[in-house]
Order: structure tokens, then C-alpha cells, then sequence
């Protein structure tokens, strides 16, 4: 950045780099978690009818409170959500981001787990809100006594969670949930992105909203239902908590064409959620397969896996890259997170993995 303008720059803002993987020409790109999959063409043609449908009007803005599209969403997650308890924004980072304007800022805290996905201690930066990294255990796992304890000590206003958390792929026990709920003074936020690949028998933290009025579940339509061009974030909440982040959320925020295809989306729900179960498969033929080959692991309930036990990522990363392979180096030493892709893609992952094994053996 140029010096003049870097000074100023606010003082927590100054040094950082702004979010984002790195996007190569390569063949094989399973570093950020998209969906492969294309949307299937009977889906593309009910969506481009739904946004020409609104094109004769943009010279009006759209529905400011998105209600049409918020039903939509309050009936795909069920659990008898309604309108009043879901809240939608250009992505869950911008949700992520509304929370933290209106429940975080100067002179408060937010709270999350190391390591954990890198973009909310850059929102909270950018709100002002002080961010404290809080501590897993060696297994990337936490529990309800030591998560409980660090939100006693460090009484934030904003505590993230996220479940399947990013990038180690690991889903949240209810219990801790609930117990960082009985702890913590402040909103408690569990970032839901992935829960769609969720292995049977992971609970949602759905579960816990009628009890829980502090509690704010965040889900996207960019993962599962492979809308990532769409930028479609939601969470769902009591509805008090949704009429407070009304409360700055900009003009308009959501353009009429975002809303028509959102909708037109979900309309085709099952359609598109069908290559989650693909995706799936290909998760675990990962984790089959790494473990095989004696790497770390993590358990994933989510459409990505972390492994481990490399030694220095960073060449191994280099080395993939070199045969036409990317993927994502998280900044934990020894490790790297693939996303699951196609059987095709999931192939030349390995074929090159082992490539770069052998020579380092």
C-alpha cells in the first residue's frame, strides 16, 4: 500500500492482507470449497425467466426486507422458521459483518476458536471490535468445560462458532454449544456454511433457537446449492435480533435480480442438493484414501478435508501446484485443506499427491 495513504489507514487495519485464495491457472482448483458442479440447465432456465421477469423494473428499487425470498429461506430450513426469524445478505460474510456492527464495535469483544476460518477476525477488524483468539485442543477439537472457560474469561459480546468449522472440517456437539450459551454475556454466533455435507446424525444448531434467544445460526447458498456467483448468505434467529441488524444493513442491500434468482433456486431444491451426496462420497474417498497413504486426518462433516503430518506444507503445496493440482494452504504448519471435487478431480489429486510423496520419500 502506498505509505502516505497506509498512515491514514486505522491503526488495527494497517499490515493486514485483505481476504482471499489464490486463484491460478491450473487444472485442478480445490482450494475454496466451491461447488464443482455446474447448475443443472432446467434449474439456469427457470432462473434466467425469474430475473428477465424483473428486468422491466429496475428502474425501481427492490423489496428493501427482502420478505418473498426470507419465507423462501425460513421454509427450506424448516423447524418452523418464519420470515420474522431470518435475515439475508450478498453472502454470510456480510451477515457475519451486520452482526458484528450491531452487537460488536469499539470497547467490545468478540470471541472465536483457532484455527478457524480467517475472515471473521478481518470483520471484526473492520467493525472495531477486538478480536481474542481462542484455543482448541490438539485434536482441532472442542469441548464444552474448555470453551465454556474461555468465554467466562474473556466475556465477549460476539462468540463465533463455527460447525463444520473451516478448514478442519469438524462439526460441534450441541452440548458445546449450549454450554458457550450459558457462558457468554453476549450473542452467540455458529456459522453453519458447510452443514448441508454434514454426516448423518450431526445436529444443527437450529435445534437450539427456540430455547435461545442470544443464539444466531449463519447458513449460504454458495456451498451446497453451488450459487457462489449468486452471493446468497442468511441467518436465522429470534426475531428481535433480526429487526436489530435491520437496523444497518445499507439501502436496498439486495438487488431485485439477486432476490429472483434466489428464489428461483430454492424453488429447485432437491435438484441442486442432489451433488451434495456426490460431493459427499468424495469427501470420505479422501479421508479412505489420505489416512491409506499415512497422513493426519481430520473427521469432516464438511465438502472439504484437512491432512496432515507433511512436514513443510509449503513445498508440498508448491509441488501440487507444479502438477496442475491447487490447493489450500491454511496457514497451519504441516497441513493442507483439499476440497472435494468430481471423481475426475479427486483422481488427479491423488495421483499427484503421490507423486510429491515419493519424492520426498
Amino acid at each position: 500500500m502506498d505509505r502516505e495513504i497506509d498512515q491514514l489507514v486505522r491503526e488495527e487495519l494497517r499490515g493486514r492482507s485483505p481476504y482471499g485464495a489464490p486463484q491460478l491457472a491450473v487444472p485442478v482448483r480445490l482450494n475454496t470449497n466451491e461447488n464443482p458442479y455446474p447448475v443443472p440447465a432446467p434449474v439456469v432456465a427457470q432462473v434466467a425467466e425469474a430475473v428477465a421477469a424483473e428486468l422491466a423494473g429496475l428502474n425501481r428499487y427492490p423489496d428493501r426486507d427482502a420478505v418473498a425470498l426470507r419465507t423462501d429461506l425460513a421454509d427450506y430450513l424448516g423447524h418452523g422458521l418464519t420470515a420474522d426469524q431470518v435475515w439475508a445478505a450478498n453472502g454470510s460474510n456480510e451477515v457475519q459483518q451486520q452482526l458484528l456492527q450491531v452487537f460488536g464495535g469499539p470497547g467490545r469483544t468478540a470471541l472465536g476458536f483457532t484455527p478457524s476460518y480467517s475472515m471473521h477476525p478481518l470483520l471484526a477488524a473492520g467493525t472495531g471490535t477486538t478480536w481474542v483468539d481462542g484455543q482448541r485442543g490438539e485434536q482441532f477439537d472442542l469441548t464444552a468445560e474448555a470453551t465454556a472457560a474461555q468465554v467466562r474469561e474473556h466475556q465477549p459480546a460476539v462468540v463465533f462458532l463455527c460447525s463444520p468449522n473451516n478448514p478442519t472440517g469438524t462439526a460441534l456437539p450441541l452440548p458445546v454449544v449450549s454450554a458457550v450459551l450459558a457462558a457468554a454475556p453476549g450473542i452467540v454466533v455458529v456459522d453453519e456454511a458447510y452443514a448441508e455435507f454434514a454426516r448423518p446424525g450431526t445436529a444443527s444448531a437450529l435445534t437450539l433457537l427456540p430455547e435461545h434467544r442470544r443464539l444466531v445460526v449463519t447458513r449460504t447458498m454458495s456451498k451446497a446449492f453451488g450459487f457462489a456467483g449468486g452471493r446468497l448468505g442468511y441467518l436465522a434467529a429470534d426475531p428481535a435480533v433480526v429487526a436489530a441488524v435491520q437496523l444497518v444493513r445499507l439501502p436496498y442491500h439486495l438487488s431485485a435480480l439477486t432476490q429472483a434468482a434466489a428464489r428461483a433456486v430454492l424453488a429447485h431444491a432437491p435438484a441442486l442438493l442432489a451433488s451434495v451426496t456426490a460431493l459427499k462420497e468424495q469427501r470420505d474417498r479422501l479421508v479412505t484414501e489420505l489416512r491409506a497413504r499415512g497422513l493426519a486426518v481430520a473427521d469432516s462433516d464438511a465438502n472439504f478435508v484437512l491432512f496432515g503430518g507433511l512436514g513443510e506444507q509449503q513445498p508440498v503445496w508448491r509441488a501440487l501446484v507444479d502438477r496442475g493440482v491447487l490447493v489450500r494452504d491454511v496457514g497451519i504448519a504441516g497441513w493442507l485443506r483439499v476440497s472435494a471435487g468430481t471423481p475426475a478431480e479427486t483422481d488427479a489429486f491423488l495421483t499427484a499427491l503421490d507423486d510429491v510423496l515419493k519424492e520426498q520419500r
